[in-house]
């Protein structure tokens, strides 16, 4: 991380002094990663095995009451969490942590917290560090932190939204749109190439927060589809779509470059009229880029040494084609506006203003060329190919075997959690599930034998039979389908590659855990409340 800090700073500043302001001496890459996490009772919590050993619940019916009505979003903060809240910002204070923010989030039992801009190194330490702290100071008040990207099926899950910028040592933010022309150009100039540098880069990018618990989050509820894409509000893309068309400007002593060209025309503060698209994972914020496909669980150094090496190669590219059509006599403001004009056209197919979970958007982003690699294994896999090993090698951040290693500890780390899933999806359905469902169904048949023998007419009993044979063939189906599933699993077990035993546990293990947990959901539907084994979400997602 500290390498491809070092990177942009130096490719940054290197364009900031030969360009547009020769008293910068340090770009800085700052970072703002707002938490979302979400709260349960402690002693719920260790009543749901799948919670304890996998960070999310593996069974779970929808409750009649959800996020419908985002009366949790907009309602205060429950008094016990509150007290949370207070007592983990005070201990992060002393440590140095400068959290700014604490706020429900829309899924019920869901928080957020955020710190202070910071150095991007240091932001990532006090992360981390909040995490652990955050998990310590819960023990204390009987609660439970959450960070698992998706705990609950049918709610939101959570992100780690990595709000990412550059800041010059004389106090410029440079992706903040200014009052000044010539500043503007300036901020078009590093708004292009990030632009640039996520489209040649958007299949890294998307391995950057591969993980099995985002693979869960991604395109469902608010988390932004699988498809790398760029939102830069309609102000922005009206700005660049005009830059492009500019043909050959030529310019007399004394012409304003910035009022042919229309820079003068974009607002100093796009805060407020650049609507916030929840659903782009890599979005233009006002003044900042917002990275909202991490996962909550992440460390965001993946993602950010992903980010800055690839912006800090864009800019390198930049500089030399630049200094290409200088070293042809090229006026400065003109020759970087060809530049940028290239970059536009080549690169527009990346920029997506509307609605990332629609399926129309999957169709347009396959017409367009854009990749959706939805697995993990899959998207892990960018990291060996050789354009990437490539690009780290020759910006001197990791070597092939480096990559090759973060490659297959990823791959190990995927397996892994899916194969500990499966175990618990067996485990609870056959122990506890089947368990409770037969004996619940005894109950019924001894009803049905009773109401019979005291001379009861068989069509009183119609409604309960109905729900005993339900109940068998859920239970049939479940035990079929957790047989199949340990089949599955001993078959990935025997595979020696690990390219290809993550594949089959992504593919063939995973595909029986949305089977098994819709027939044991349906069961949960059926069973007397007292019955049932698992604490239900009604009950553990109110929290209070």
């Amino acid at each position: 991380l500290l390498k491809a800090l070092h990177l942009v700073d130096k490719a940054a500043t290197s364009i900031m002094k030969e360009y547009f302001d020769r008293n910068v001496s340090k770009v800085i890459a700052t970072l703002g990663a707002e938490q979302e996490y979400f709260i349960v009772d402690k002693a719920l919590f260790n009543a749901r095995p799948d919670l304890a050993m996998t960070g999310r619940t593996v069974f779970g019916h929808i409750p009649a009451k959800g996020q419908q009505l985002e009366d949790h979003y907009f309602g205060s903060i429950p008094n016990r969490v509150n007290a949370f809240m207070v007592d983990f910002e005070f201990e992060a204070m002393k440590l140095g942590i400068p959290v700014r923010t604490r706020h429900n989030e829309v899924a019920p039992g869901q928080f957020e917290v955020a710190p202070t801009f910071e150095e991007v190194n240091l932001a990532v330490d006090h992360n981390a560090l909040l995490m652990d702290l955050m998990s310590k100071v819960a023990e204390k008040h009987d609660l439970k932190v959450l960070f698992h990207e998706k705990p609950f099926d049918g709610v939101n899950g959570s992100g780690k939204h990595n709000n990412w910028s550059l800041s010059t040592d004389t106090g410029i933010n440079i992706l903040g749109p200014s009052s000044k022309p010539k500043e503007n150009f300036r901020f078009i100039t590093f708004l292009v190439n990030v632009v640039k540098a996520v489209y040649d880069n958007a299949d890294l990018l998307r391995a950057s927060i591969a993980t099995a618990g985002n693979e869960h989050r991604l395109g469902a509820n608010e988390a932004p589809p699988a498809i790398m894409s760029v939102f830069l509000g309609s102000e922005l893309t009206k700005a660049l779509e005009e830059l492009e068309k500019h043909s050959e400007i030529s310019l007399e002593k004394g012409d304003n470059v910035y009022l042919k060209l229309g820079i003068n025309k974009i607002p100093s503060i796009l805060l407020d009229n650049t609507d916030r698209n929840r659903t782009s994972p890599f979005a233009f914020t006002g003044n900042k880029f917002e990275f909202r496909a991490v996962g909550s669980s992440a460390n965001c150094a993946s993602a950010m040494i992903i980010i800055n090496t690839i912006i800090a190669n864009q800019l390198n590219q930049f500089k030399k084609d630049v200094d290409a059509r200088l070293s042809n006599g090229e006026k400065k403001e003109l020759a970087i506006v060809e530049v940028l004009k290239g970059y536009i056209a080549s690169s527009k197919k990346i920029l997506f203003e509307g609605n990332g979970y629609s399926d129309e958007w999957v169709e347009e982003a396959e017409k367009r060329g854009l990749s959706n690699m939805k697995s993990t294994p899959e998207a892990l896999s960018v990291y060996v190919r050789k354009e990437t090993l490539d690009l780290f090698d020759r910006n001197q951040i990791f070597n092939h075997r480096e990559m090759e290693a973060r490659y297959e500890i990823e791959l190990e780390n995927y397996i892994k959690k899916i194969q500990i899933e499966a175990r618990v999806i067996g485990d609870l359905a056959i122990n506890q599930v089947i368990a409770a469902a037969i004996k619940y169904q005894n109950k019924l048949a001894n009803n049905v034998k009773t109401l019979l023998e005291i001379g009861m007419k068989k069509k009183s009993v119609e409604s309960t039979m109905t729900i005993i044979e339900n109940i068998s063939d859920y239970c049939n189906e479940i035990q079929e389908l957790v047989d199949k599933m340990i089949e599955a699993r001993k078959k990935a077990n025997n595979v020696e590659d690990t390219v290809k035993r993550a594949k089959l546990y992504s593919e063939d293990v995973k595909g029986y855990f949305g089977k098994i947990r819709n027939y044991v959901d349906k069961l949960e539907y059926l069973i007397e409340d007292e019955q049932w084994p698992l604490v239900k979400y009604r009950e553990i997602l109110n929290i209070k």
